[in-house]
């Protein structure tokens, strides 16, 4: 296996499991700062040993067995200097001939929402934590974060390094908190889920529209936190993550070419997934605080799942849901969904009036979504060469390789016409 092929099968298996790796040792060091380390040294070696062996048949199970080496190793080291670590060590190899405690099914769920509360910590500030839980647990490079938050990666990389630091000074031990401790971060591990699933679902660079791998694990990490935590703002949550998710057999055509939403197969959404979706947002309804940004976002989604075509869709409740998102929570990308609904509901040139609006504070000057949408805009009210120039200004900004060859043919169709 030639270098760069080693190299990008331990990005795949990294991407895909990076958390279960970092989690599982964690609980099996109880050092959350050195599992990092560990996992990122066996990485270095996967890289090295890959390329010449090739991908073992169990890459992840490999990456562990790699690190709980590096941990006895590591622990030997210290153990003259700390009783503590001699012990540790003495049970690690103990440990080794017997049954290997990183495997266990049921513990591996558990590791990554521990993982997950633990980089949600409060003695981290909020930007912090949402940053370290994205990279650690999700998976996502500093660039994919960066975008998330529309800020530059050093800012993103300080705040990790700053993370990792403060943990490791405040000696956080690994484990999910006890239930008195869960309140004041369930804000925090909530907005991770949605960020790692908003990469999955709309991937933001890279040659995957979406990334189904990070979608599906952001849906296992909501289901498992409902069972922790059943809230209703963790119920919209898991009911925005499962309406959403109900659509991706439609997204993609055969060739793997996306499909927008006016022209997919809706006999393709995962009825299932809507079920679940709408059962999870009754209960979310059910609690009659009335509904939280998640849920909100969830009752948009569902407005979509009920309907049988765009044409059909209840646009008017959806441009008053978005109103009510953005009073709860002010953003500039819930000012531009709430532009397309104007536009859906209302007509091409209200929708556009709101997107230059948006334009003019200056708060998406780095995104590829406004000059996209005002581009789709522009096309509808037949002023193409606007439109062209709009259209080419996002594919510039525009990090995701499927998708700016999807705003290309969008060019070419205005071009033509």
């Amino acid at each position: 296996m030639s270098n760069t092929e080693a190299r990008r099968a331990v990005e795949v298996v990294w991407r895909r499991e990076s958390a279960r790796v970092v989690g599982a040792l964690a609980r099996y060091t109880g050092d959350f700062s050195l599992a990092e380390d560990l996992a990122q040294e066996a990485l270095a070696e996967a890289l090295v040993s890959w390329s010449v062996d090739g991908v073992p048949a169990e890459p992840t199970g490999w990456l562990l067995t790699v690190g709980r080496r590096r941990a006895i190793d590591a622990f030997r080291r210290r153990s003259a200097q700390d009783d503590r670590y001699a012990l540790l060590a003495r049970d690690l190899d103990e440990e080794l001939p017997g049954v290997d405690t990183l495997f266990d099914p049921d513990a591996i769920d558990d590791d990554v929402l521990a993982l997950m509360f633990i980089s949600c910590h409060p003695v981290l500030s909020k930007e912090s934590r949402i940053a370290l839980a994205l990279r650690v647990v999700g998976g996502l490079g500093t660039g994919d974060i960066a975008k998330a938050f529309l800020v530059p990666v050093p800012t993103v990389q300080a705040r990790i390094t700053r993370a990792k630091k403060t943990l490791a000074a405040a000696k956080v031990p690994f484990g999910v908190p006890e239930p008195h401790e869960l309140v004041e971060r369930l804000g925090s591990v909530l907005q991770v889920i949605y960020l790692v699933f908003t990469e999955g679902s709309s991937a933001s660079n890279g040659d995957e529209w979406i990334r189904t791998n990070l979608a599906n694990e952001a849906l296992r990490l909501a289901r498992a936190l409902v069972r922790l935590r059943p809230q209703p703002e963790v119920f919209g949550l898991l009911a925005l993550l499962e309406l959403t998710a109900a659509r991706f057999p439609a997204r993609l055509d055969a060739s793997g070419w996306p499909v927008l939403l006016e022209d997919q197969d809706r006999r393709l959404w995962d009825q299932s997934a809507i079920r679940r979706g709408r059962a999870a947002l009754a209960q979310a309804v059910a609690a009659g605080r009335g509904l939280g940004a998640y849920g909100l976002q969830a009752s948009i989604a569902e407005c979509h799942a009920v309907a049988h075509s765009v044409a059909e869709t209840d646009w008017q409740r959806i441009v008053i849901l978005y109103e009510a998102l953005g009073r709860l929570t002010p953003s500039p990308v819930i000012d531009l969904g709430h532009a397309v609904a104007v536009a859906m509901a209302s007509g091409p040139a209200a929708g556009l009036a709101l997107v230059d609006a948006i334009a003019s504070r200056g708060h998406l000057d780095g995104s590829h979504l406004l000059p996209a949408i005002r581009g789709e805009l522009l096309t509808r009210l037949g002023r193409p060469d606007e439109a062209r120039a709009a259209l080419e200004q996002a594919i510039e900004l525009c990090a995701n390789v499927v998708e700016s060859a999807m705003l290309q043919r969008k060019v070419d169709g205005v071009a033509h016409s």
